[in-house]
């Protein structure tokens, strides 16, 4: 099979600002010394960041003992995830953080609450001693299917207080998705909500949760918060009231101390064979992993205020809207609903309300916001961003510089960052204020991260050949297995390259080793017998000027092996026609080869994205196909654009 063609030429490069580096928490200096020792010896730079970021009860013996494909990090050593989020941030020097905001938070309607540090410990010992009274003991399974609620953090923090795992199941998931998940965890408990506020309408959870647990033998019990007041079916014995067993329980609940192998977390993700995959995420290699980060990569600041975009019921929201945010003693901002509801310029007005200093969202809202046009952020004051970061996906460059200029008002840093489920935190990412940036490159691996470009021979590809992206060192954050299946582990994520651990995607390094990540090999098209990633020819689409978002996939050709296929978002204001269909084809050709232009292109308004921004390139493919769409739809933001674009084509 041939190397992945590099085919993306990008050129600009932004060097960090004087006043931002001056400030930054990892200078150039330091970066450039850990990294080094972050290559020399991995093991020592993580341990480094463990006793400098994490609060232990006792220390580990061992720092790593790797056996692949599985590993253990700071073997023997004792900690808890719930203590150094929110109670050692009471104590001693930091005790000042009591009456700090730890959550802002604001719904889709407009209301708002803010829990202190203080408050938000008090919350989380009154349910770790709910979860208790009900029968849940260290190792039990909960799971939370909820809405974007500071509920929603608050059982989090109370499951890993008690060493009771968490399997946080996105609210937008069907009753069957919950079902599977449910049942594969063997969960005792599940924490859910009448339900959530979405795109001005209230969106049931309960009832899906219902229908799930008919086929749960494991379930003893559920929680319910109140959020929209709608009504309910209840069964007595099985169902209760958040609000009615909070007001009963205690606020004392020491936090346990628990093994750094102790199982944190399961997190499910789409498997190609229908399965869910159950990613087992343990507690002090995982802390380690999300809080050294968190602090570097986002530069946190006791004064800022952080906003991270993702559903917690994603990794993005466990690592970096909960978990190393709040252990790093920041004020995290949690929102419940869409970026459009009541109006295009939500998440603006929100910014502008809120202070907002450090922003986190995905490369798909950038897009959709592009569409809507300028107009939207212009009309508010975002003078307080000090940072802003991309996260999901390749970001394409012309949507990094509308980022910089527009959000930014070319003053703000943008950590553009690759990392997945999987491995648990951050690990390709510019570190701002030291670090060249470039539009649509992630630039080098976090220092203590070992990634390569490899071929199909795991042989190393020469810049800027591109192929597949490869981790080559075990890290603290990463996956231990997936739940209840260690032989699908390994073939799943080992046995491409033995030793190392192949992410799912491509890649190629430029002349100064900056990663471009080129999206994932599913999405790689052997066109005429160029193997071409549908991101560089998204990207190509999108430096049009008459573009504002584009999605590219394949279908089966039997002349050029695959046909490019594109779904096209003008620009406001722009006529979508045959004249453009021309010129945008002749714009690809200039841009990467007359081999990439599309067979195809259709104008949409939207393209279907799940709520998290996703765009779902699997039923695209369905539809330049000709095919039924066949597995679960119920995560799309939107269902009538996956019936108008079926209409259209």
């Amino acid at each position: 099979m041939p190397d992945i063609e590099s085919l993306l030429k990008e050129t600009r490069v932004f060097k960090p600002g004087k006043a931002f580096a001056k400030q930054a928490n990892w200078s150039k200096k330091n970066v450039r010394e850990l990294r080094k020792l972050g290559a020399k010896d991995p093991e020592k730079f993580w341990a480094r960041m463990a006793k400098k970021n994490v609060t232990w009860f006792k220390p580990w013996k061992k720092t790593l003992d790797w056996k692949p494909p599985f590993a253990k990090w700071f073997v023997g050593a004792k900690t808890n995830v719930s203590y150094n989020c929110l109670d050692r941030h009471l104590e001693g020097k930091n005790a000042w953080r009591s009456n700090k905001a730890a959550i802002i938070w604001e719904g889709e309607p407009g209301d708002q609450r803010v829990l202190t540090y203080s408050q938000l410990h008090r919350e989380v010992c009154k349910f770790a001693n709910v979860l208790k009274g009900l029968g849940v003991t260290k190792g039990d399974r909960v799971a939370l299917y909820m809405p974007m609620v500071p509920e929603l953090a608050i059982a989090m923090l109370a499951c890993t207080r008690i060493g009771a795992p968490h399997s946080i199941v996105f609210g937008g998931f069907s009753s069957e998705s919950l079902r599977d998940r449910i049942n594969d965890a063997g969960a005792k408990l599940v924490v859910t909500a009448d339900g959530g506020y979405r795109r001005g309408e209230p969106l049931p959870l309960k009832p899906a949760v219902d229908e799930a647990i008919t086929g749960c033998k494991s379930v003893e019990n559920v929680v319910v918060v109140r959020r929209c007041e709608n009504d309910v079916k209840w069964k007595k014995g099985r169902d209760h009231w958040w609000h009615d067993l909070m007001a009963e329980a205690s606020a004392d609940c020491p936090a346990a101390k628990l093994d750094s192998e102790h199982p944190l977390f399961i997190l499910y993700t789409s498997g190609t064979t229908g399965k869910p995959k159950g990613i087992l995420h343990t507690t002090g290699g995982y802390l380690t992993h999300v809080t050294t980060t968190a602090k570097a990569v986002f530069d946190l600041k006791d004064e800022d205020v952080y906003w991270c975009t993702a559903d917690i019921g994603w990794i993005t929201g466990h690592s970096y809207v909960v978990y190393g945010i709040l252990a790093n003693g920041a004020t995290t901002l949690m929102y419940e609903g869409g970026p459009t509801t009541p109006g295009p310029d939500r998440f603006w007005d929100i910014i502008e309300r809120h202070r907002v200093s450090i922003f986190y969202t995905a490369p798909t809202a950038i897009r959709t916001f592009i569409r809507l046009g300028d107009e939207h952020p212009q009309g508010h004051d975002l003078s307080s961003l000090r940072l802003l970061g991309s996260v999901g996906e390749p970001i394409n460059p012309e949507a990094w510089i509308w980022y910089h200029e527009v959000i930014g008002g070319k003053r703000c840093p943008i950590v553009d960052t690759w990392w997945q489920t999987e491995t648990g935190g951050i690990m390709i990412t510019p570190l701002p204020g030291a670090v060249d940036t470039k539009p649509g490159s992630a630039t080098l691996p976090f220092p203590g991260i070992a990634a390569e470009v490899v071929d199909e021979k795991a042989k190393k590809v020469k810049a800027p050949d591109g192929g597949f992206l490869a981790l080559t060192k075990p890290w603290p954050g990463m996956l231990r297995g997936i739940w209840g299946d260690p032989k699908r582990y390994e073939e799943t994520y080992w046995s491409k390259f033995g030793k190392f651990y192949f992410a799912g995607d491509g890649a190629h390094r430029d002349k100064d080793g900056n990663f471009w990540i080129m999206g994932r090999i599913d999405d790689v098209m052997n066109v005429s017998g160029h193997r071409i990633g549908t991101m560089e020819v998204e990207s190509a689409l999108v430096s049009h000027k008459d573009v504002a978002e584009a999605a590219v996939v394949g279908r089966p050709d039997e002349i050029t092996g695959t046909a490019v296929v594109a779904f096209v978002s003008p620009r406001a204001g722009v006529e979508a026609g045959d004249p453009l269909v021309k010129e945008l084809r002749e714009h690809v050709a200039g841009e990467i080869g007359a081999f990439a232009k599309p067979a195809e292109i259709r104008f949409t308004d939207a393209l279907p994205k799940t709520r998290s921004g996703k765009i779902m390139r699997r039923l695209l493919r369905d539809i330049a196909s000709g095919n039924e769409t066949v597995g679960d739809t119920t995560t799309l933001e939107d269902l009538s654009v996956l019936a108008k674009l079926r209409d259209e084509g």
